[in-house]
């Protein structure tokens, strides 16, 4: 397909696709003569890609060709490609822990350890829970903790979800799409949803105290 074509099944326009190709995102076509070139499926799946790393993974150019580098790399675990893509998601956490952060760390790794989860130690989410931790303290509600076991069981049930849909994807690129568009959009719908049970919840227990 031409350039055009591939703007329009891909709904990227042709500057941004352009831009791409420069930029080394997305690999040149097959050049017909000197001023065009012919892409493939293999295009649409990188270009769409592309799109949902920065339109909804909100994620820099230099991020984005990381995460590509990654994915190109020979008789790599699919594994591996989704800690990358995962960690790029990742909100940055502080890099000089207090001694608070770490006594908070450490009942983390006791959490994962109870449920049996394969963790990387260097996992950011290990960190963002446990400043949860520490500010939960210092607000006096230390006992939301206590529920963060309840949490792992239910998170361990829509993971299940989640994988199972992203694993019928097809290809590496179809895959990793998924992970990106179901991480963002994944994470605002279970926090709507949980609201809503909020609401419910209420109604049943207070609305006639």
């Amino acid at each position: 397909m031409r350039i055009a074509e591939l703007s329009r099944q891909a709904g990227v326009s042709i500057p941004t696709i352009k831009y791409y190709l420069r930029e080394g995102l997305l690999p040149p076509g097959e050049r017909t003569n000197r001023n065009q070139a012919q892409y493939d499926e293999p295009h649409l799946e990188r270009l769409r890609l592309i799109r949902a790393l920065i339109d909804v993974g909100k994620l820099p150019v230099a991020t984005v060709r990381e995460v590509l580098a990654t994915l190109d790399e020979p008789d790599i675990s699919l594994h591996k490609v989704l800690g990358t893509v995962s960690a790029s998601l990742s909100e940055p956490t502080a890099s000089t822990p207090d001694d608070d952060l770490v006594a908070a760390r450490e009942d983390v790794d006791a959490l994962i350890e109870r449920h049996g989860w394969q963790i990387a130690e260097d996992t950011p989410e290990l960190d963002v829970l446990a400043g949860i931790i520490v500010r939960a303290r210092q607000l006096g509600h230390a006992h939301i903790a206590d529920s963060f076991d309840t949490y792992c069981e239910a998170a361990e049930s829509i993971a299940d979800v989640d994988v199972g849909y992203v694993s019928g994807l097809g290809t590496v690129e179809n895959v990793v799409e998924g992970v990106v568009v179901g991480t963002v959009l994944g994470d605002a719908a279970l926090a709507a949803i949980r609201r809503l049970a909020h609401q419910n919840l209420s109604a049943r227990r207070f609305a006639e105290s």
